[in-house]
């Protein structure tokens, strides 16, 4: 995952970062609290710094950080004390700053004297508002200056900004407290074994015109607009119980990561999106937020459809060139704020990815599946239409029946897949794929496409189209097969590259193929004994490139690095081929690598093999939490349960794998149609309650897409 004009991860955050995520806002602060102008920290809204130094001293002495915890995932508590005289004894004085972020920040600070004693503390709060745009600050290329007036009103400043008839401001109050220009702050004697307390907050402007955005000041009842709309999440979604309490923790933390990375879409309020992650990627991207809200259907559906609808309405119309859009094309990632258009090419959206458009079309098939009303389908399917039509005239750009990728100007992502670092794609020598380039595992995605739609158009009644498309995901996987497949090397190559020789790269990217049932049966166990031998498999998870190719490098971004999100794919195609055990290797894997971090997945770890390091080894600008990892365990339990419905088909799937060490599984209020059922689950057995009327629980694989596609085929009179 990466944003534009950027070929590489965001720049380190440095140590003992603490990141806090509420809707599109974020902040970024080292572990006492404090936000260091020179560190890519800050209170991010809209995609702009609105505070870029916040820093606290009492008498004069910085903050000793003593603990950070993440209570939830928009507010944390920072435990602190004041330096002893010298530094060298300890403290009578510690510190709590317990911050919120919403439009802004909140925070709360309480100083306790632990002395017999009473103490007097000049406490300052340093403070400075660059309002850089996010892209700036992650590559750490902030340039534009702001003229900047500063404005004291009692306990409050506002600082102004702007730029080339662009304002913004921000207003910094201490209530109760006094204010300079480059500093708030507070005169205090706290009492023996007592305390002092004082709320701060830093909100940004409508527009820069000095009238701030309302924070939300927690109720008589302690609940902040952040609480309650937790809580609305929680009281929608699934409430699971595990005999494996580590792996319920993880699950839980992923159901907290998920509702963090919700946003709403500013055009209409009432309709949510999945961001791809934070700290950086907290607005809406195509291939992210597709497969992040694909794997949660389970949990909850709406994700799904309100994600595609928000994609639909900003697909592409044009042939633009800078931004690449393209008509019918889906795009790779939205910003909110006027200014970002700087780091956009001028406009608020980029469109280079070669996968969210085929991506589009299978989600969409999924959602059919899940009881929304066919009139909300039919609705989309317009936009189907329009990124097939987009495949085969712009994706398939020299008609071979592929799907290929190359930016049209200088400064868009070189790589266009999930894959996205400059270097991502290459041969098993080292030398780099040149484009245009067909990536294995979009050609998969381009036959989940065809197929999804062609089931639509059957269940439709539109027996012309589904049968056009059939035809056309059949040839799609004969010339795969013929094309990408290494005879002499037993797997599949990684792509095509602008002289159609095969990448022979061995890459996970040939895993994601087996999901879609784009391989021959006969090159399955082939490819499965690849993915799962020493050189690919660390031991915590399948390998991005085996550790026999010559750019393997175990901490990279995507030359060797293990991604959760891969892995939670391959798992899924391992099963659809029969693979049992390999896929129950690769999820406890998962699960048992999210025990070192808290239960949360991060974007990816490093390669490194198990028996070489206890623990999994993080990569340093991971994203955390970001979307497609934390929606990994919930995959991957699914998965293995073996769950899933058609409505339309009257049908539950329900035909768990469960290894023993997960121990018994129920999980109560999961969504299902208009209704809510109970499922106990327990190795190879599970029972089912609350079954809607119509529906009947099948103990069993659900019939795949072009299985369904199959059969009405065969059901149609000749023609």
């Amino acid at each position: 995952m990466a944003g534009w004009n950027t070929d590489t991860a965001a720049g380190p955050l440095g140590s003992g970062t603490v990141t806090l995520v509420e809707g599109s806002s974020f902040c970024i602060s080292t572990a006492n609290g404090d936000i260091r102008p020179g560190l890519p920290h800050g209170v991010f809204h809209l995609d702009t710094r609105i505070l870029s130094r916040w820093e606290m001293t009492i008498n004069d002495q910085p903050l000793e950080p003593l603990a950070a915890e993440t209570q939830e995932p928009y507010r944390a508590l920072f435990a602190c004390r004041v330096p002893g005289p010298g530094g060298y004894s300890d403290s009578p004085l510690l510190v709590e700053r317990r911050r919120e972020v919403g439009a802004g920040i909140l925070e709360k600070v309480t100083v306790h004297n632990y002395s017999a004693k009473p103490t007097e503390c000049r406490i300052t709060l340093s403070v400075e508002a660059d309002f850089a745009d996010l892209f700036e600050v992650k590559e750490a290329r902030v340039t534009r200056e702001w003229k900047e007036t500063r404005r004291i009103d009692g306990d409050s400043l506002e600082i102004r900004g702007q730029w080339e008839g662009v304002r913004k401001s921000v207003v910094i109050r201490a209530e109760g407290g006094g204010a300079g220009a480059k500093a708030l702050g507070y005169r205090i004697t706290v009492p023996p074994f007592g305390e002092w307390n004082a709320r701060l907050s830093v909100v940004p402007t409508v527009d820069g015109t000095g009238t701030a955005l309302p924070f939300g000041h927690p109720d008589r009842d302690g609940l902040s607009p952040s609480d309650r709309r937790r809580q609305e999440w929680v009281a929608r979604i699934p409430v699971l119980q595990m005999g494996n309490r580590s792996i319920q923790r993880t699950l839980r933390r992923s159901y907290e990561d998920l509702g963090a990375l919700r946003i709403q879409d500013p055009n209409h309020p009432d309709r949510v999106v999945v961001a791809a992650g934070a700290p950086w990627f907290m607005t809406l991207f195509g291939r992210d937020s597709l497969w992040a809200s694909e794997m949660a259907l389970p949990v909850d559906p709406s994700l799904a459809l309100g994600t595609l609808r928000t994609l639909a309405e900003r697909q592409g119309t044009e042939v633009n060139e800078d931004t690449e859009e393209e008509p019918g094309k889906i795009l790779h990632e939205v910003r909110l704020d006027v200014t970002s258009g700087q780091a956009l090419g001028g406009r608020s959206a980029y469109y280079g990815s070669v996968d969210a458009t085929p991506l589009f079309v299978v989600v969409l098939g999924s959602v059919s599946r899940w009881g929304f009303s066919r009139e909300t389908i039919k609705a989309l399917l317009p936009n189907a239409d329009r990124a097939l039509d987009w495949i085969r005239h712009y994706g398939d750009r020299d008609g071979d029946g592929f799907v290929e990728y190359g930016r049209p100007n200088q400064h868009g992502l070189i790589n266009q897949g999930w894959k996205d670092s400059w270097d991502g794609i290459n041969f098993a020598d080292g030398t780099l794929a040149e484009v245009p380039i067909a990536l294995a595992e979009v050609q998969a995605y381009v036959h989940g496409a065809y197929v999804a739609r062609a089931w639509m158009a059957y269940d439709d009644g539109d027996t012309a189209l589904a049968a056009d498309l059939q035809e056309r995901a059949d040839r799609l996987k004969q010339r795969f097969n013929e094309e990408f497949w290494l005879p002499d090397r037993g797997y599949f190559a990684v792509a095509l590259d602008r002289d159609k020789r095969p990448v022979d790269a061995c890459a996970s990217n040939m895993g994601h193929c087996l999901w879609f049932g784009l391989l021959d049966e006969d090159k399955v166990p082939s490819v499965v004994e690849h993915l799962m031998s020493k050189e690919m498999f660390s031991g915590w998870g399948v390998r991005t490139l085996a550790s026999n190719m010559a750019s393997y490098n175990p901490a990279s971004y995507h030359n060797g690095s293990v991604w959760p999100h891969d892995n939670a794919l391959i798992m899924s195609g391992l099963l659809r081929y029969g693979y049992v055990e390999e896929a129950q290797r690769i999820g406890t894997a998962l699960l048992e690598a999210a025990e070192y971090s808290g239960g949360r997945l991060p974007e990816l770890f490093c390669g490194f093999d198990r028996d070489r390091f206890m623990e999994p080894v993080p990569y340093p600008t991971a994203c955390s939490p970001q979307a497609w990892a934390a929606t990994t365990p919930i995959h991957v339990i699914t998965s293995l349960m073996r769950y899933d419905t058609h409505i339309s088909q009257g049908g539950i799937w329900l035909d768990p794998v469960l290894p023993e060490s997960f121990g018994d599984l129920h999980i109560s209020n999961a969504p299902m149609g208009d209704a809510r059922i109970t499922i106990d689950a327990s190795g190879m057995q599970a029972t089912v309650q609350g079954i809607p009327e119509g529906l009947t629980v099948h103990h069993g694989q659900r019939p795949w897409m072009s299985e369904l596609v199959e059969r009405a085929r065969l059901r149609e009179p000749d023609r």
